[in-house]
């Protein structure tokens, strides 16, 4: 057991279940909000202005240029809606391009945000923003960025497509798994790290099979809310660096660069984390972390190599030196040599190996 930790909770409110969006009027209100900006991709810029006008005189307008990976350009402009409305609050719709999105106006003007995920993603249970600036993704972790409260709705899931279901299960697994070996994990979470990765494990192949399931799909969204606990209450490392370098330096698209990298960067930690990724084999009911990832990967038919995603083999070494710069803390020491083979692996779409 575990006998010296240190635990802080993160102070939010959580609205889960069945209908629960018709509530957001009501959750704007709890809030002190009068002029609430609804964000959204383009993709569901029709979505978003139909949310701003069932809130009546207190929909500000909406803000539907939210992209991957936050560019702070694309911030720039949403701040000018922000001053133009005088929104005092704002509500992201959508997945982790629009809640981060709420997040980097968060930090800027210091508004209450309201986050209504329809992915798996769990970003909205953190205090972390991540954003990108001349191909360089950062990130930076303050209270201010913690959305204020989060609806879940089983409804806003039933219409995810099969593909992304799979790739964002599988990066909110990610944060569980990072979790479980964190330098600053701690009891609790470990526990909500191997339910959340339990409840992905068992309900992702059923929402495959039947994207209509509504209990699969709750307890995956259940799933999202536990890992996402863990991406905001424990350090990330091997894992989340790496994506983070292929996302912000060569455009990988971000939850199916995590699908990808997941078993490989699992794989590598494994054996320097035996202890702490017992919690894992359990949850995967597998003898091996990486190899189990890997196999459920494929049983959800995510995409399994970075050269499928559009990665030239030639940025295996630019992206190894990056990942080397300023590296996360990690269970096991980074070498070029390993992580250069860990990465033509995921690449290429060979098996994980330690």
């Amino acid at each position: 057991m575990q006998t010296e930790f240190v635990y802080e909770t993160l102070p939010n409110r959580v609205v889960f279940g069945e209908g629960k969006l018709e509530t957001l009027g009501e959750e704007v209100e709890r809030l002190g909000g009068k002029r609430a900006l609804v964000l959204s991709t383009p993709q569901q810029e029709d979505w978003a202005r139909s949310i701003c006008d069932s809130l009546k005189d207190r929909g500000a307008g909406v803000f539907s240029q939210a992209t991957m990976h936050t560019p702070v350009s694309v911030t720039e402009l949403a701040m000018e809606k922000v001053r133009e409305t005088g929104a005092d609050v704002v509500i992201g719709l959508g997945g982790g391009s629009t809640i981060g999105l709420g997040k980097a106006i968060a930090v800027r003007t210091g508004l209450p945000q309201i986050a209504v995920p329809t992915t798996y993603a769990g970003s909205e249970m953190t205090p972390i923003l991540g954003q990108t600036e001349n191909g360089i993704k950062t990130t930076m972790k303050k209270p201010v960025i913690q959305p204020r409260t989060v609806i879940y709705d089983v409804n806003l899931t039933l219409t995810l497509p099969v593909g992304l279901s799979a790739t964002s299960g599988l990066n909110a697994m990610a944060h569980a798994v990072e979790a479980l070996y964190a330098q600053d994990r701690n009891p609790v979470i470990s526990l909500i790290a191997e339910d959340g990765i339990r409840a992905f494990a068992q309900s992702l192949p059923g929402v495959i099979q039947n994207p209509k399931d509504k209990a699969a799909r709750a307890q995956a969204q259940y799933g999202a809310w536990l890992c996402g606990i863990c991406l905001g209450s424990a350090g990330m490392a091997l894992h989340h660096k790496l994506c983070h370098v292929l996302g912000g330096s060569f455009d990988m698209p971000h939850a199916e660069t995590h699908a990808v990298m997941l078993p490989h960067t699992a794989a590598y930690n494994e054996p320097a984390a035996q202890e702490a990724m017992e919690r894992a084999r359990r949850a995967l009911g597998t003898e091996h972390v990486g190899l189990g990832l890997w196999e459920l990967a494929q049983r959800v038919q995510a995409p399994m190599s970075l050269k499928e995603l559009g990665l030239p083999e030639s940025a295996i070494e630019k992206a190894t030196e990056i990942a080397l710069k300023n590296p996360y803390w990690n269970p096991r020491p980074l070498e070029a040599d390993g992580l250069r083979a860990l990465l033509r692996r995921a690449w290429a779409g060979e098996p994980p190996q330690a």
